[in-house]
């Protein structure tokens, strides 16, 4: 990674060059104001830790549907899976807890992502793994104005995986048959008619990635329309969007898989007297999804080509046999008038004849979410004095319609008539059945109802002096239920509420101070340990503004120094409530003595514990701002370290005594025990030239992140198995030294305890020297890149000439490892065998093998994680290009239009990586896709 890294840094440093080389032109305007925890400040008041984007402003020259897309490339410290500084932030939408997953980048006015705790913590128990504001668009004062969107586009999937086809597949599984010495299963008889095609149907050879079930291709639209304007007294937006794709089935009832989705948004803004303000917020979701029955893409990941033949066709049949005819009058299910649908008794059901035949599944999803705000100007009271209070309710229900209907299968028997293939007999398996009514699969249903409320303070004395504070009160409660299969559900209401004070000043936009914090409640835990309080400091000088600075270095126009330290309590990682109480349950029944009675025993399940706390988040860090000459290098960066203390254990191996889990009495209780740190280095630089008529504009962001486990409810024999010491996300493993080569090699090895092996099984490293290969061997092998890798990041380049405009976005990771650990790879049994076998072991390749040999069981030895599987999860991913070209104004000067833009696009469109191939290839799931794109956009 080091040696990446300072390539990297080569190239960086060649750009700043080139960017400071020749005259420079200023970036484009920042925004002045910033969307930040209950208010709003100016971007040059920011204590750090605060990040914004203007996806308004992004969406002119990257159309995206992807909400946090928008943050790559711009947001140091957050990763394209959504996670701030490695941990899972909550999601706001205008100051409500609400899914990203419900909104349209066309209706979302900005991002602003809150790292640090004090950036956070006015949110409380919820916000103490950051926060995502999004905050979406409203009315202007303007003449009604309407804007309108569309766009087309096409996927087309990067790659299949490539499995052997059924004579390739027979043959090497007789090998694996000799290998673990049986009987070979396939005649060469069988082998060589399949491979010859000679009758698809006796001798099948299925081929999932095909024309027969694929198209090349499917399309996705949508279009958006936005309404908005106003004056003085009232401001109004209103958004709508209908979205369209199908998929790339072309088999059955899958042909009809489709998503059309609706969404609606409208909200108002008024003034109704000099000093009061009000506004509502309302949205509307209609999300419909079709889809056939089977489980087409989970098939094609173990169903052997040659296990038997989808259809039957019916010309086969012998036609003297009644019984045969029969079953062809009789059958609900006789596929485009030639086909009966295939099967064997240990495939009654399979994804061809679900798809054929089962029926479908109708999804549905809605959403509606209004909210009232309410703001008072008090000045009359006390100048700068204000308050604003806010209360939205959210609904979401799910809801499937199904139709499902019971089919029978066919396994032929086959026999030769005069040289000719006949199925002289059928056997079947279940009974075609009918149903004429759908009805409801699974139900699921949630309200969230949020309230908060607060007095702002703002006010600047003797001009210099500037004072401002917030004391809030906000809360939400989410309940929710769920049916599936019409068997209830349990559940309990989700609630968070706390109080927040903030207090800020700043002297003449040179020295900054500020207090916030939050008293924090949790239902979680046990009466009087309910309540606690969530302090953060942060200050900051600006530099650049001292006299003796602007004097002597006057090409910096800013630099900012910011620190704080801030210890927030939480119980987001309490999985559950009432898990400081004890609980005892029945047991076994015994028997008296007598024989004749007897009676249960109860047992204790878990111990109590009175004093379970909150988990902290205590951090400390420092920041940096700069922007030199005139803003045309701009950068952000933090150094942060966050101890996350008292996270749950049992506490059975440090805590309590051995005799408090004794048989049938478990009397350890949850307690507050493990810590865990993280430290990084965020950053986030900005390049911004002119050069006459082009101008340039690059982004670079991401972070340097370590972890480490630093204490462990662990006692373990061997101390280089400790996880205290060890990255959170630490990956274990065995050590393998290659392949046994023979009996002798097996023979003069420690014994794996993993079952029986042979010559061509993996071979481990004896670590303990123990004589055994067992778990007592696996070993730290690396970062397994469950949250966040070692060195992420993001880059995006915008060019401009003349009406064009280029936008180009990537990300890319550094330092973890992953496993090659799929059924791609690890083939147990009788599964389907992928292009990988080729490499297996045998006597003559044994120099040369990438792959164990062949064995007919679940290969326990080999399948299972070590070095051998191990790969470097670095990858760059070229994810965005975009083509913009904005149509010349004086083409509208006489018509109804104000202006236009059109634009071609393409997403996920390359992997740079050793492991590309592996990395673009999904195994029982749908496959990736490039998406190719052309769109508009237009105001009249």
């Amino acid at each position: 990674m080091n040696g990446k890294f300072i390539n990297i840094s080569y190239i960086f440093i060649a750009v700043l060059l080139l960017f400071t080389s020749t005259k420079t032109h200023g970036q484009e305007k920042e925004d002045s104001i910033v969307h930040v925890a209950f208010g709003t400040v100016a971007s040059e008041d920011l204590l750090g830790t605060v990040s914004t984007v203007n996806v308004k402003e992004l969406l002119k020259k990257d159309y995206h549907t992807n909400i946090l897309e928008s943050t790559v490339g711009s947001v140091g410290g957050m990763t394209t899976n959504g996670n701030i500084w490695g941990q899972g932030p909550m999601v706001l939408v205008d100051g409500i807890p609400r899914s990203q997953y419900d909104l349209r980048p066309s209706e979302v006015e900005s991002i602003t992502v809150l790292k640090g705790a004090n950036a956070a913590v006015l949110y409380g128990s919820r916000g103490a793994k950051g926060v995502i504001l999004i905050t979406t668009k409203r009315g202007e004062i303007k003449p009604l104005t309407i804007d309108v969107r569309a766009n087309t586009g096409m996927y087309v999937p990067k790659s299949y995986p490539t499995y052997l086809n059924a004579a390739e597949y027979m043959t090497l599984y007789n090998e694996a048959c000799r290998n673990d010495g049986l009987a070979e299963r396939y005649d060469a008889s069988t082998i060589y008619n399949t491979a010859a095609g000679t009758n698809p149907y006796k001798y099948p050879n299925i081929d999932f990635f095909t024309s027969d079930y694929l198209k090349k291709a499917y399309n996705k639209t949508d279009v958006t329309a936005e309404i908005s304007g106003g004056n003085e007294r009232a401001r109004y937006y209103t958004n709508f969007g209908v979205s369209y794709n199908n998929s790339l089935m072309n088999f059955g009832e899958q042909k009809k898989n489709k998503d059309l989705n609706y969404n609606i948004r409208a909200n108002v803004d008024m003034n109704l007297t000099n000093w009061l303000k009000a506004s509502t917020n309302a949205l509307v979701v209609i999300k419909d999804n079709y889809t056939g029955r089977g489980d087409f893409w989970g098939a094609s990941s173990t169903l052997r080509p040659n296990w038997f033949a989808p259809l039957i066709p019916i010309d086969m049949l012998d036609p003297n046999n009644n019984k045969l005819q029969s079953y062809v009058e009789n059958s609900n299910h006789l596929i485009d008038g030639k086909y009966l649908l295939g099967g064997t008794s240990a495939n009654l059901t399979n994804a061809f004849s679900d798809m054929l035949a089962a029926g479908y599944i109708k999804n549905k999803n809605r959403a509606f979410q209004f909210d009232v705000n309410v703001t008072a100007d008090l000045g009359m009271l006390l100048k700068g004095l204000s308050f604003k209070t806010l209360f939205g309710v959210d609904y979401t229900d799910f809801y499937s319609e199904a139709y499902k209907v019971d089919y029978a299968v066919y396994e032929p028997r086959w026999s030769n008539m005069n040289g000719k293939d006949v199925i002289y007999d059928l056997v079947k398996y279940n009974e075609d059945k009918v149903s004429t009514s759908e009805f409801v699969g699974s139900t699921s249903y949630s309200q969230t109802m949020t309230f908060s409320a607060q007095f702002d303070y703002r006010h600047t004395f003797n001009r210099s002096h500037n004072v401002s504070a917030i004391l809030l009160g906000w809360g939400y409660q989410t309940q929710k239920s769920n049916d599936s299969d019409h068997e209830g559900s349990d559940y309990h209401r989700e609630s968070n509420v706390n109080l927040g004070l903030q207090a800020s000043y700043n002297y003449d936009r040179k020295y900054y101070l500020d207090f916030s914090g939050a008293v924090v409640h949790s239902a979680k835990l046990p009466e009087g340990n309910r309540a606690a309080f969530s302090p953060t400091i942060s200050a900051g000088w600006r530099i650049s503004n001292e006299s003796f600075f602007k004097e002597k270095v006057p090409f910096v126009n800013n630099l900012k120094l910011t620190t704080s330290y801030g210890k927030l309590n939480q119980d987001i990682d309490i999985d559950g409530y009432y898990l400081y109480q004890g609980y005892f349950q029945t047991a076994n029944w015994y028997t008296w003595r007598d024989g004749a009675s007897g009676g249960s025993t109860v047992k204790s399940v878990r111990g109590t514990n009175m004093g379970l706390g909150f988990i902290q988040r205590e951090e400390f860090r420092i920041g940096l701002e700069a922007g030199l000459f005139n803003n045309a290098i701009v950068l952000d960066m933090n150094y942060f370290r966050q101890d996350t203390k008292g996270l749950l254990t049992t506490g059975q191996n440090t805590v309590y005594p051995s005799y408090f889990n004794a048989g049938r009495f478990n009397l350890l209780s949850y307690t507050n025990f493990e810590n865990d740190r993280r430290t990084g280095l965020d950053f986030s630089l900005k390049l911004n030239k002119k050069i006459g008529e082009l101008y340039a504009s690059f982004g670079f962001s991401g972070m340097l992140f370590s972890t480490k486990a630093l204490r462990r409810d662990e006692m373990r024999e061997y101390a280089y198995q400790n996880r205290a010491g060890r990255p959170i996300d630490s990956s274990w493993g065995l050590i393998c030294e290659g392949f046994f080569e023979n009996d002798a090699d097996i023979a003069n090895h420690a014994t794996q305890t993993y079952g029986a092996v042979k010559p061509g099984d993996l071979k481990y490293k004896d670590v303990n020297e123990d004589g055994l290969i067992d778990s007592k061997d696996e070993v730290y092998l690396g970062h397994n890149n469950w949250s966040t890798p070692p060195f992420s990041y993001g880059v995006n380049l915008t060019l401009k000439w003349k009406n064009f405009t280029f936008f180009a976005l990537g990300s890319g990771v550094s330092g973890a490892i992953g496993y090659k650990n799929s059924s791609y790879y690890w083939i147990k049994g009788s599964s389907n065998y992928s292009d990988v076998v080729w490499g297996r072991w045998t006597k003559e390749t044994a120099a040369t093998a990438t792959f164990p040999r062949l064995t007919t069981t679940d290969g326990s030895n080999n399948y299972r994680q070590s070095t051998f599987w191990q790969y470097k999860n670095n990858r760059f991913d070229l994810t965005k290009v975009q083509l913009t070209y904005d149509l010349p104004e004086k083409l509208f000067d006489k018509i109804f239009l104000n202006d236009m833009s059109v634009y071609i696009s393409g997403e996920n469109l390359l992997v740079l990586s050793k492991e590309r191939k592996m990395m673009e290839r999904s195994v029982g799931s749908t496959p990736q896709n490039r998406f190719f794109n052309i769109g508009f956009a237009t105001s009249f």
